[in-house]
């Protein structure tokens, strides 16, 4: 490979200074750094330990199969589980489960559907093999589920979790863990009693890539960490925003095109567009296209279906806007994430991931295993851009204070993060020694906006010798020291990972080397495997790598942030100081006043 000096000066000297001789999983990534090659998603078994191939695929529920129902149906693996049964109110959902989702090119790859991701001949053996229910208790009921994946709205999570653990079933739920901090431990409480395993969805556990990254800066490669910058940055604006979904049936609202309100049925129009289209095709015998176009015909008649729905029926809420519009229990269901009801905001749906990654390399430097909690957050935000038609913001920013190494605190208050006074960390960590010292603090400033797409999402993780820079889940870039121009890079271009040295003021990034491997796994195959592999090896140290004790921790972050949020908006500061018992499982106390259920 190709690498200038400096490149080279950063992934051998460095990393052979910080590291030296290691174990498998370190000389492994020692190979990866000084080819700076991020580890393959096939090596996911065994790059996490765990077989490549269960005997006894897990029987698995799927509860809820909307958009990232399908996502993780599409991450599923028949070695390792077996879909005997889905469950959604939808019929829109109910289709994609089984057919995937033909809304565009890239859709369909990550929701290929059940028929294909088991091998199925067709829909009519899936059908056979696959029941299907609108009620989550009938699939709960059945005795040979062994474990369920919930995908639901945010506000359901805690209430089927708890429902299906107290039936012995084991649970992978979507983040964030639940609607708000007692419920998450009732959560954690139930799974412990009930002796079943719960995982929830934070998927960068299981990211080769964020893995690979958590040992270079627990090796010192970067030098002392201090600063983390993270964002997730969307285009979204009215009229063309991605929580706003078209309500199936239509809906009184502006239209752009027309410059002034009216009925506007978006799936509806859309549906007509898709026919008049396959007559063309049809009339010039296009026959790929024919099959695409009558992939998404069906696929728009299923959600136009979804207006039959009386989605009160199943516990959502018509209401009274700010505005004066009435708002449907139908339209609650459809974008529920825009209201506090039955969604948690920016914080809850982006903001979470990367206060998880963030997390995750703050704790990598502890090098216990134990997950660090945040000690203060200051947070504004609100909904800048959009009309009184949620309840959601479209902006927040964040800045949390972490405790780095060497941060002495009273653990009765807070942490004692590190060795003890007067000692030096274990030189393995890579992590330079000082005493205690209660500035030794890491901050993470943290911003996510609705309103401009500029720079997209992932972490910059800066230090005294360099910069980890993770983007989009999918590549990683390396710069010495507190230079912005030279880098090492491993990029998806649509073809495998193209591995490439890239100098600030080139006209195109060369190519050095291409491998067949696929894109970095943004982790959801993995979390599935290991949690059915867990299921199949119960014993203590066999864990989900997001379990309760970690995803609470995730929760408190976003609710309590939320929080913050919240009082700026109301003209006091957004300050929150992190509680340790918000974190304790067997503690009653949370952020947001809410209170556990189930006893310890």
């Amino acid at each position: 490979m190709n690498l200038s000096p400096e490149d080279r000066a950063v992934g051998q000297d460095n990393f052979h200074e910080a590291v030296g001789t290691s174990l498998s999983r370190r000389g492994f990534l020692k190979t990866s750094v000084t080819a700076a090659v991020t580890p393959p998603v096939v090596m996911g078994a065994a790059y996490f330990g765990y077989q490549s191939k269960l005997q006894d695929p897990v029987r698995v529920g799927v509860i809820g199969t909307g958009d990232e129902g399908n996502v993780l149906i599409g991450a599923m693996n028949p070695d390792f589980v077996r879909v005997v049964a889905i469950c959604d109110i939808r019929p829109s959902s109910r289709h994609r489960a089984f057919y995937g989702d033909w809304s565009s090119a890239n859709s369909i790859i990550v929701r290929p559907g059940l028929i294909q991701q088991f091998n199925y001949r067709d829909d009519q053996e899936a059908k056979r093999e696959i029941d299907v229910y609108e009620h989550y208790e009938d699939l709960l009921a059945r005795d040979d589920i062994e474990a369920v994946v919930i995908a639901l709205p945010l506000h359901l999570h805690a209430k089927v979790a708890i429902a299906a653990m107290r039936l012995g079933k084991h649970v992978l739920t979507e983040k964030l863990m639940a609607h708000n901090v007692g419920q998450c431990k009732d959560m954690a409480r139930s799974a412990r009693h009930e002796g079943v395993l719960l995982a929830t969805g934070h998927q960068r556990h299981y990211s080769v890539l964020y893995d690979n990254a958590k040992h270079l800066l627990q090796w010192g490669l970067i030098g002392e960490v201090h600063h983390i910058r993270a964002q997730w940055h969307r285009g979204n604006l009215p009229h063309r925003d991605s929580w706003k979904q078209p309500l199936p049936g239509g809906e009184i609202a502006y239209d752009p095109k027309k410059g002034k309100v009216q009925h506007v049925d978006v799936i509806g129009n859309r549906l007509k567009d898709f026919e008049r289209a396959l007559k063309d095709a049809k009339k010039k015998q296009q026959g790929n296209r024919l099959h695409s176009l009558e992939r998404q015909i069906e696929q728009w008649k299923q959600w136009d279906a979804d207006k039959q729905i009386r989605a009160e029926d199943y516990g959502y809420e018509a209401t009274t806007l700010a505005n004066g519009r009435t708002r449907s229990a139908l339209e609650e269901l459809c974008r529920w994430r825009l209201w506090e009801r039955t969604g948690g905001g920016l914080m809850a749906e982006l903001g979470s991931h990367q206060l998880d990654a963030a997390s995750i390399f703050i704790s990598s430097l502890k090098g216990d295993g134990t997950k660090v909690h945040p000690l203060t957050v200051h947070a504004v935000g609100g909904r800048h851009l959009f009309p009184l038609d949620r309840d959601a913001g479209d902006h927040v920013y964040c800045m949390f204070e972490f405790p780095g190494p060497g941060y002495d605190y009273d653990f009765d208050v807070g942490y004692k993060y590190g060795d003890e006074v007067g000692q030096l960390p274990d030189p393995q960590r890579g992590v330079s020694g000082y005493e205690q010292d209660s500035n030794k603090k890491i901050v993470v400033s943290y911003s996510s906006i609705m309103g401009n797409g500029f720079g997209g999402y992932g972490e910059a993780v800066m230090g005294t010798r360099g910069t980890l820079l993770l983007e989009k889940e999918s590549e990683a870039m390396l710069y010495k020291g507190s230079a912005t121009s030279t880098h090492v890079k491993v990029k998806d271009d649509g073809g495998g990972p193209t591995l490439d040295t890239t100098e600030s003021g080139a006209q195109q990034a060369k190519s050095t080397g291409k491998t067949a491997l696929g894109p970095p796994s943004r982790g959801y195959k993995e979390e599935i495997e290991h949690w059915a592999w867990c299921i199949r090896n119960p014993a203590p140290e066999n864990q989900p790598r997001c379990k309760p004790e970690v995803a609470l921790g995730d929760a408190v972050i976003a609710l309590g942030s939320t929080l913050a949020i919240r009082k700026s908006e109301q003209g006091q500061p957004g300050y929150l100081k992190f509680e340790p018992d918000w974190f304790d499982l067997d503690s009653d106390m949370t952020p947001d006043g809410s209170k556990p259920q189930e006893p310890v």
